[in-house]
């Protein structure tokens, strides 16, 4: 492992083989993991459709049991977030942050808030979208609105 502690963070909604990967490169990273969940105030701040995002509760056991099945939970804190940055503005033990390309700008913005207040730098760790059959990335707003399955797998066509 190449790190003592990573975050990651994200609503979790629907949880999908994209999620899977990025806390997959976590864990491979990190000795240990901080993963970030979206409170339920947060999400409906967040610049995406938030219309149907599951409860947290749901989500959080969601997550939870996908940490269990992995052995990944011992190695993992799991902390409800109520803005985009969580504990990673206060926590010095942090070293790298998983991210998927929608999420590096955040992560950029990131590291200039915890450089002006004295931390160091997070390393980004990038990982590709995982792809949906249709070539699409895998999300969970085409989840919740039909068109794929958590695993990427197409459930409608598209009527566009």
């Amino acid at each position: 492992m190449k790190f003592k502690k990573v975050v990651v963070g994200g609503t979790f909604d629907y949880l999908h083989d994209g999620h899977a990967a990025i806390l997959t490169k976590a864990f491979e990273l990190g000795e240990r993991v901080l993963v970030g969940i979206c409170s339920d105030e947060m999400q409906l701040l967040l610049e995406k459709d938030s219309a149907g995002i599951q409860l947290l509760d749901l989500r959080k056991r969601a997550l939870e049991e996908l940490l269990r099945s992995r052995g990944w939970l011992d190695r993992a804190e799991v902390a409800v977030i109520s803005d985009a940055f969580g504990p990673s503005l206060k926590d010095s033990e942090l070293e790298a942050i998983v991210v998927s390309p929608e999420t590096r700008a955040r992560a950029e913005e990131l590291n200039r808030l915890r450089t002006s207040k004295g931390l160091k730098a997070f390393e980004i760790v990038e990982i590709p979208f995982v792809l949906a059959e249709d070539g699409k990335p895998i999300s969970s707003i085409r989840v919740r609105y039909g068109e794929i399955d958590v695993h990427g797998k197409l459930l409608k066509q598209s009527h566009l």
